[in-house]
């Protein structure tokens, strides 16, 4: 049998779910059964499952089994063979999905528009259109520091370096602090998407226990007592999924396990302009912007961010605050990588920056995002301590753009997201964000940002009436 024969059998499942033949929610046979099914080996049999699941079309949970995704992926990774399945099917069926969180504000593409103009002038795209080192310019390091202050703390510009996206700046990140074989500490939930950089860059992910206010300290310490951790992938503002942050102590304690055992975070805020400085003035909400991980750890930590989520995903830059000793071998790894970022994507940043486009799109999200909380709230009748009238409960921030829904007793995630993409609405399986193989939360997580407010309204009242039915009445479910 061919090498790339495991390719070939997943682009033919993945043909299967692009058509409908496979339905999402749809329980897929054993890995031995599937093997007899097919007439190939068991070992190819496992790395087809591993193919689908490293595309993001299956899930799988212990015990349970694997399941087909309520949604497919929209960008990258997606064989020929199933796209052009899903064109010879025709458009899929209206649907909303809730998988996705771009957030987009009325009138941000005018406003960066305006930014983009000066730079589309001959003399200076020439230059903008040049290779940019890890440490892009001077003006964009100025630019960044300013993007990056948080209730009196600024890096330092000369410790700045860029990525193309936040993306990039995890992976150079980790990649640089961490061999192969090497053990990653993340929250027991955690951003899906480093779990596939850790895959990529052959390291370990290491579940930590999280609570109401993000990752344990001590049972980080006892994740590195138990084997030596390469690094720590946190995210204190803003936890994703379940939006958590961390308070100012709980903060000093992870830095302090930090340099008990000299261990080095990537501390990622992405979703952390969300929250202002000062008071946030929202109901049930906590104070406004705490001073990162890396104001109470400096020499332990890499910051990450990046514009993706304040302005747009397509145009942006990726943003690292590195500690001292650490920017030569961070700019070696973005270089290694191909992460740079593009110098137009810095020449865009600064102009957005400067002018106030950057602040003004900010605004309008952080008021965008608290009225959608306000829609989440009153479409799913969830009350002041997260209860959910159909049941279950909600953990969110009144100021994020994402929930974390612990479903009814008598669902199963699978199951109700099957249900609720049988219904033209796509959310995420629990299973999706957890970072051990043992942790299967009947739970699923609930992005605000991208439909408009109509639809998303629509969308919730959908997964209300969903969480109220019963399991296995509907087609999809199981």
């Amino acid at each position: 049998m061919r090498r790339d024969e495991f390719r070939r059998v997943a682009d033919e499942v993945a043909a299967e779910i692009a058509s409908g033949v496979l339905r999402p929610g749809e329980r897929l046979p054993t890995q031995r059964a599937f093997a007899r099914a097919r007439g190939i080996a068991n070992s190819t049999a496992i790395r087809v499952y591993g193919e689908l699941t490293r595309r993001g079309l299956v899930v799988g949970e212990v015990g349970r089994g694997t399941f087909v995704r309520a949604s497919a992926p929209h960008a990258g990774g997606a064989a020929l063979t199933e796209r052009a399945a899903a064109d010879a099917a025709g458009p899929p069926p209206p649907a909303v999905n809730l998988e996705l969180n771009y957030p987009v504000t009325p009138g941000q593409s005018e406003l960066m528009s305006k930014g983009l103009a000066p730079l589309l002038r001959p003399d200076v795209l020439l230059d903008a259109t040049r290779t940019a080192a890890p440490a892009g310019t001077p003006q964009a390091r100025d630019a960044a520091a300013e993007v990056l202050a948080r209730a009196g703390w600024r890096p330092e510009p000369e410790r700045l370096l860029f990525a193309g996206n936040g993306r990039q700046a995890i992976a150079a990140a980790l990649s640089s602090l961490c061999g192969p074989g090497g053990r990653v500490g993340v929250e027991e939930l955690t951003y899906p998407l480093v779990k596939s950089i850790a895959e990529r860059i052959g390291v370990r992910l290491v579940p930590v226990a999280v609570d109401e206010q993000g990752m344990v300290p001590e049972a980080l310490a006892d994740a590195h007592r138990s084997a030596p951790l390469s690094a720590l992938y946190v995210q204190p503002t803003l936890q994703n999924p379940l939006s958590v942050t961390a308070g100012e102590g709980r903060r000093a304690q992870l830095a302090a396990v930090l340099r008990e055992y000299g261990i080095t975070a990537v501390e990622d805020v992405t979703w952390g302009f969300l929250v202002p400085d000062g008071p946030r003035g929202l109901p049930g909400s906590g104070p406004g912007a705490l001073a990162p991980l890396a104001a109470h750890a400096p020499e332990r930590t890499v910051l990450v961010d990046s514009l993706s989520k304040r302005l747009a995903p397509g145009l942006t830059v990726g943003m690292l605050a590195a500690p001292p000793g650490l920017v030569e071998t961070l700019a070696d790894g973005l270089r290694a990588g191909a992460w740079t970022a593009p110098a137009f994507s810095l020449e865009a940043a600064v102009r957005w920056i400067a002018d106030g486009t950057v602040a003004a799109v900010v605004e309008a999200k952080r008021a965008d995002a608290a009225a959608r909380q306000r829609l989440l709230r009153e479409r799913l009748g969830v009350d002041a301590a997260g209860r959910v009238r159909a049941g279950g409960r909600v953990r969110t921030d009144p100021g994020a753009y994402y929930c974390w829904w612990d479903l009814p007793s008598r669902w199963r995630a699978e199951p109700f997201v099957a249900a609720a993409a049988a219904r033209g609405v796509a959310v995420t399986p629990g299973a999706a964000f957890a970072a051990g193989g043992q942790l299967t939360p009947d739970a699923v997580r609930i992005g605000l940002a991208s439909p408009p407010t109509e639809v998303l309204g629509e969308a919730l009242g959908i997964l209300a009436e969903v969480a109220e039915g019963v399991p296995g009445a509907t087609g999809a479910a199981g």
